[in-house]
């Protein structure tokens, strides 16, 4: 049997058009220069995008857990977490906060999609959409699809899922360190619950896990037609 929710983070602004997408949230020495995106992913585990369209987007944190991995009391700890995530959104910056109402509205529209993947075992996406998306045609005819950019497999135990969506421009920019700082926001080794983070440029997730096998990570794109702007971006981890 399986359970699965969705928990709000926010609001973030891309000031470029150029997103450093990442499972290890540690600063990039430099910007990744590997021939293609599908090969950075599977070598490196993160990868630059370009042609992001730019603007406020905003993020919300996707899991599913078979009922076998995760017992009854934990769960209600995470939907206690979920609970408290149903307050009004805070966003970070003045000038993202005038668009405080319009987010809230597009979350509730978020609630009531239907999630089509199918997942076995232990779940969680990352999906981070420009607060425009909904009011777009390609979008709502179902003619814009998510395109898989690549994958990684972590073949040993990792001691937690983490993802992260950063502004490349302003990845070395003092608020965007803090995301960088896991220990501060992440939660003792042995809490499970999910953990989120958001800056005006950055957004990230973490959940720390249990004893396991390793993970298999996918990375999804939405354009805005073929050649279009990236205009939604989704970074799935699934326990192998």
């Amino acid at each position: 049997m399986a359970a699965s929710d969705w928990m709000r983070i926010g609001a973030f602004f891309f000031d470029s058009p150029v997103a450093f997408l990442t499972e290890k949230l540690i600063p990039p020495v430099k910007r990744p220069q590997e021939e293609t995106i599908e090969k950075m992913l599977k070598l490196r585990g993160f990868c630059a995008l370009n042609n992001i369209k730019t603007g406020i987007w905003i993020a919300v944190l996707f899991f599913a857990v078979l009922w076998s991995i995760v017992n009854e009391s934990k769960w209600k700890n995470i939907i206690a977490l979920l609970d408290s995530f149903q307050q009004p959104c805070i966003l970070q910056q003045s000038y993202i906060e005038r668009v405080q109402l319009k987010a809230a509205e597009e979350f509730r529209l978020w609630n009531s999609e239907i999630f089509i993947d199918v997942y076995v075992g232990t779940m969680q996406t990352l999906d981070a959409r420009h607060i425009e998306l909904f009011l777009s045609e390609g979008y709502q005819d179902g003619s814009w699809e998510y395109e898989v950019l690549g994958s990684h497999d972590i073949k040993k135990h990792a001691d937690g899922a983490s993802g992260g969506i950063f502004d490349i421009k302003h990845i070395r920019d003092p608020s965007t360190s803090e995301v960088f700082d896991l220990k501060s926001w992440a939660g003792k080794p042995d809490d499970w619950q999910p953990k989120a983070m958001i800056t005006l440029h950055a957004v990230a997730v973490n959940t720390n896990l249990q004893e396991n096998e390793g993970l298999h990570l996918k990375y999804h794109a939405m354009r805005a037609g073929a050649d279009g702007e990236v205009v939604s971006i989704r970074i799935s981890q699934q326990l192998l």
